[in-house]
């Protein structure tokens, strides 16, 4: 169901009665504006992909520390993995800082939802590693999991705009299904490219790569 047919429910049973019911008043009108936030989110995500699309050059490049920017996300995401007792952590060996040219505030946006996916698709007691590799003038950024991994059908789809590889953990978690998606124009915007490999019921592990400073 999309968030605009659910408001619509929500509001017909207010104005056919339930606005005077206390027991559902504010419960639905509570949900109500927690959709239409949901759709607000859409929106903005899709203006987003469609300026990367358009306009590339929007990008706003500077030299940044990219270890420091993971280091900020992780902090920011920390308590959401506490939740379900997910560690957040660089990959031993492959944790030196780089420094790259790239808009810091788009690839913040990147490790945000790459590295939230894999805590809302992560299982209990899990762990998320962060790994960098030097590939001459490139460094190759990796965000692993092992959750539940990604079921083959679903591969050629992951980067598609609302498609979602687990429906109903979807709905639960919320979100605009967009967050793949703005993360394959924000890495192509840069001129460059994303992966991902994945073993279902194990694991994934997706790779983009940016320009060294």
């Amino acid at each position: 169901k999309t968030p605009i047919f659910t408001i619509q429910g929500y509001l017909h049973t207010l104005l056919d009665g339930g606005i005077n019911d206390e027991s559902i008043n504010k419960k639905f009108l509570k949900s109500a504006v927690k959709n239409l936030t949901r759709l607000e989110t859409i929106v903005e995500d899709l203006e987003l992909i469609n300026q990367l699309e358009e306009n590339p050059d929007l990008l706003d490049i500077s030299t940044f520390d990219l270890k420091a920017v993971v280091e900020e996300v992780f902090n920011d995401l920390n308590k959401k993995a506490g939740e379900k007792n997910i560690e957040l952590v660089f990959k031993q060996g492959a944790d030196r800082t780089f420094m790259v040219k790239a808009d810091k505030h788009r690839i913040q946006q990147v490790f945000v939802n790459l590295i939230g996916n894999s805590i809302k698709y992560g299982n209990e007691n899990g762990i998320t590693k962060v790994s960098f590799y030097d590939l001459d003038e490139l460094v190759l950024t990796e965000v692993s999991d092992n959750g539940i991994g990604i079921n083959e059908k679903d591969m050629n789809h992951l980067f598609d705009r609302f498609y979602r590889v687990d429906k109903s953990r979807s709905r639960k978690e919320g979100g605009s299904g967009l967050g793949l998606s703005i993360v394959k124009n924000i890495v192509e915007a840069h001129n460059q490219k994303i992966t991902v490999r994945s073993t279902y019921g194990k694991g994934s592990t997706f790779g983009f790569t940016l320009s060294k400073a």
